[in-house]
């Protein structure tokens, strides 16, 4: 009896992998190491990760900096006249 995809009885090809294809992995490079070793490892690739960074220079950090601070201090007022209107809103309805 078949079906749209093929023979009920056999299972189709690509189910079917040789057992040479199929890899069963028991831990590899990890369980031969240490903890120390791994941690070591760990913060080898952090340093390494960390020295690929581009660092901003002084007067870009400075320019970054005060752009926040200035968007902190627009949305502190927006956030104030919002809250003083909506009081004020609320006041005149309920009383």
């Amino acid at each position: 009896m078949t079906d749209a995809v093929g023979s009920l009885d056999t299972p189709d090809a690509q189910d079917e992998a040789p057992e040479s294809q199929k890899k069963t992995r028991k831990g590899g490079k990890r369980a031969k190491k240490g903890p120390l070793k791994r941690l070591a490892l760990f913060y080898r690739q952090i340093v390494a990760e960390l020295r690929k960074v581009v660092w901003p220079t002084r007067s870009q950090l400075t320019t970054y900096t005060t752009v926040v601070i200035i968007f902190v201090v627009i949305m502190i007022g927006l956030v104030t006249v919002i809250d003083y209107g909506l009081d004020h809103a609320a006041k005149y309805v309920f009383g």
